[in-house]
């Protein structure tokens, strides 16, 4: 009899933020019969985000891959909504904006609208930052009220958007995969089927600029290969 085939497993990947070199070597890494769900957050911050739109979107579109919103890229639509051009603060202060321009950023607006809040597996869910208790809908910006009163109800949920300095696990089922790529760490693919972890380098030419990773340790490290 012939065997059934396996179903692909699904690889979830931390905040990207523009390291396009090192988000190329990770998915060079990963089976080209898996998944692979962006968590958010793919601009901004690093210097190679054309580049990191780029291959994020090619990969949308060859059907391997699903690209979620993060609070980054809702800011951007937001900036872009209004208008107004360099005048808006928000945009003046947008990375992306300056790496890519007007004209090019109002080009990639359609796609980003089209960003889903999150992606649902079986026993599990990857959104950018958690739910909002109140509401348990995903919530693009949100830490401390998720962390500390999730109460398990969608498995295991993975998150980006809070740095830590490994992928680590919490006791509820919270499992942070944003190994601070733009700042040094490391960008990190997280596989919800079998807890297996993959990472590459990141920018380790702004390592000096980590502060954020190490601090406040609320989980386990999960352990993989690197």
């Amino acid at each position: 009899m012939a065997s059934t085939p396996q179903s692909p497993r699904h690889w979830v990947i931390g905040d990207v933020h523009g390291c396009a070199t090192a988000l190329q070597d990770l998915i060079t890494r990963l089976p080209l019969s898996d998944r692979v769900i962006f968590c958010g957050d793919l601009i901004n911050r690093g210097p190679q985000i054309e580049r990191t739109l780029i291959l994020a979107w090619d990969l949308v579109g060859q059907g391997r891959a699903v690209w979620l919103r993060g609070n980054h890229e809702q800011s951007l639509l937001k900036a872009l909504s209004k208008q107004r051009g360099t005048s808006d603060p928000a945009l003046a202060g947008s990375d992306t904006y300056r790496q890519l321009g007007s004209r090019q950023c109002r080009l990639w607006r359609e796609r980003l609208e089209g960003l889903p809040l999150a992606y649902w597996g079986k026993g599990w869910v990857a959104t950018h930052a958690g739910f909002d208790p109140s509401t348990w809908l995903p919530h693009l910006s949100i830490r401390q009220p998720f962390w500390s009163q999730y109460d398990g109800r969608f498995g295991d949920v993975i998150i980006g958007h809070t740095p830590v300095a490994r992928v680590e696990r919490s006791a509820n089922g919270i499992v942070k995969i944003d190994t601070g790529a733009c700042y040094g760490g490391r960008l990190s693919a997280y596989c919800p089927e079998t807890a297996e972890l993959i990472s590459v380098p990141g920018l380790r030419s702004i390592q000096s600029q980590l502060p954020v990773l190490g601090r406040r340790r609320s989980g386990k490290a999960v352990a993989g290969s690197c």
